[in-house]
């Protein structure tokens, strides 16, 4: 079993930036996807950004070049770094690890609010 908990978010004005922190409970040799999810209240999750074992990543169109994912191996940590932010980026945001056999596992999520 894999245990994510997250942290780092909060509150915050438009324009403003949060970092996100997602500690795992197993090493990252056994996980193969870091991805870090959002829900809005009334929408479907949806996927912010998600970075491999190789370090490729990928982004929601509405999120490139203001959110950054990346993952420190010695630390069993992955991050989502956030700048720029806009109303619509409030949410509640989900760390989602995927293992090398296909097994995801989410955390608990936390909530990013962005409000004048």
């Amino acid at each position: 079993q894999v245990q994510l908990v997250e942290s780092g978010g909060g509150s915050v004005q438009p324009g403003g930036s949060l970092r996100l922190s997602c500690a795992v409970s197993r090493s990252f040799f056994s996980i193969n996807r870091m991805g870090w999810y959002r829900q809005a209240p009334g929408q479907q999750r949806e996927l912010v950004a998600a970075i491999i074992s190789g370090g490729s990543t990928n982004y929601a169109d509405s999120v490139k070049g203001r959110f950054t994912i990346s993952r420190d191996n010695a630390e069993n940590t992955a991050y989502l770094q956030m700048n720029s932010l806009k109303p619509e980026d409030t949410a509640v945001y989900y760390c989602n690890a995927q293992s090398a056999i296909g097994h995801n596992f989410w955390g608990q999520g936390t909530q990013v609010t962005v409000s004048s």
